[in-house]
């Protein structure tokens, strides 16, 4: 899986994702990621900087379930960030894939 970066904003990411299905909001259900992380699979990753200001840094998440949900989970990207599911999410893509998702 290779990151991608072709849309501007995390909005159009989130709208596009959506018109693929990925209705689920795993912010909202991010205990289910940490306490089953093995049920989960990574198959998007977009990644913004913030040109001006580091905390608006954020990585957007297109996930599956084996349950066969699909979702977003949207997390901030900074040295602040101190999130479980966002690490767990990291994790799933470098392990699960090529190795290219690394963000």
């Amino acid at each position: 899986m290779k990151p991608a970066y072709h849309y501007t904003t995390v909005l159009e990411a989130l709208d596009d994702l959506k018109k693929k299905g990925f209705t689920y909001d795993f912010n909202i259900h991010s205990e289910d990621i940490v306490a089953n992380p093995h049920e989960f699979e990574v198959l998007h990753v977009y990644r913004y900087d913030g040109d001006t200001d580091p905390d608006e840094e954020s990585v957007v998440y297109g996930i599956n379930s084996i349950s066969g949900e699909k979702g977003v989970f949207v997390a901030g990207f900074s040295a602040n960030s101190d999130n479980e599911a966002a690490s767990i999410l990291a994790k799933l893509c470098i392990e699960g894939g090529d190795n290219q998702c690394i963000i």
